[in-house]
């Protein structure tokens, strides 16, 4: 059975650390990428930068967002204080230690991979179908977001809470912002999509204040309460 919880006595390893920095990193290079591509879509055409560098910037951000969420994925299947495969990695909810947060990582890591696999054969499927799949991207940032919310044995950090209420706040902002510039004649998909978007913050609050900010979380999240004390949940120190 994938994803057992080990018993633990020994403090944090280099991978523990190695896992969930590379899941921030990540985080905020999907966060900058998916606000790049916000404010640089549509007819919005920058003065004093050419399209053809924003979209090298947008590329560059993108590929970088895949080397660290690749570094986060390899550290956690490496570490072996929970036991994860590579099948928990790519198939969504398939782990048995938290499968609903990791399933929701790993769904967000298989939208990103279907982008990037579709940008690679962008001539031969044409340029609709590619920018269907594209829009996938901006689905994997609340996935993300989530996921990292869910599993992450940081977030109750005051420096997490920081930097996961910063990626929100600017989203929003980009998303307000094409919004004001889509014109009179998107008023109702603007309307959906005001909605949409303020309904994030407001579930994203409740769900921390009713789960991970409380104690006890990692239990819970777990699906079941540790029967060893000595057993260090996810090293973070926190008691049951």
């Amino acid at each position: 059975m994938t994803g057992t919880v080990q018993l633990a006595t020994a403090g944090p390893s280099p991978l523990w650390y190695a896992t969930r920095a590379g899941g921030t990193v990540a985080l905020l290079l999907l966060t900058a990428t998916v606000v790049l591509g916000i404010v640089a879509g549509g007819q919005y055409a920058p003065k004093r930068i050419a399209r053809f560098e924003i979209g090298a910037l947008h590329r560059n951000l993108s590929i970088l967002t895949l080397a660290f969420l690749a570094l986060h994925i390899v550290t956690a299947i490496a570490d072996t204080f929970v036991h994860l495969t590579w099948l928990d990695a790519f198939v969504p909810f398939a782990s048995s230690y938290r499968p609903l947060w990791l399933g929701l990582g790993t769904l967000a890591f298989d939208l990103l991979l279907a982008v990037l696999v579709t940008s690679a054969v962008r001539l031969r499927i044409g340029q609709r179908r590619w920018k269907a799949v594209h829009w996938l991207a901006y689905a994997s940032w609340p996935l993300a977001l989530f996921h990292g919310a869910g599993t992450g044995t940081d977030t109750r950090l005051s420096l997490q809470l920081v930097l996961s209420t910063g990626c929100l706040a600017i989203v929003m902002v980009a998303v307000w912002w094409r919004l004001h510039r889509a014109g009179p004649d998107h008023r109702a998909g603007r309307l959906w999509a005001a909605l949409a978007v303020a309904a994030v913050p407001v579930v994203l609050a409740v769900f921390l204040a009713t789960g991970p900010l409380k104690a006890g979380w990692a239990h819970r999240a777990d699906g079941a309460a540790p029967s060893v004390a000595t057993v260090t949940a996810d090293r973070t120190g926190e008691s049951a």
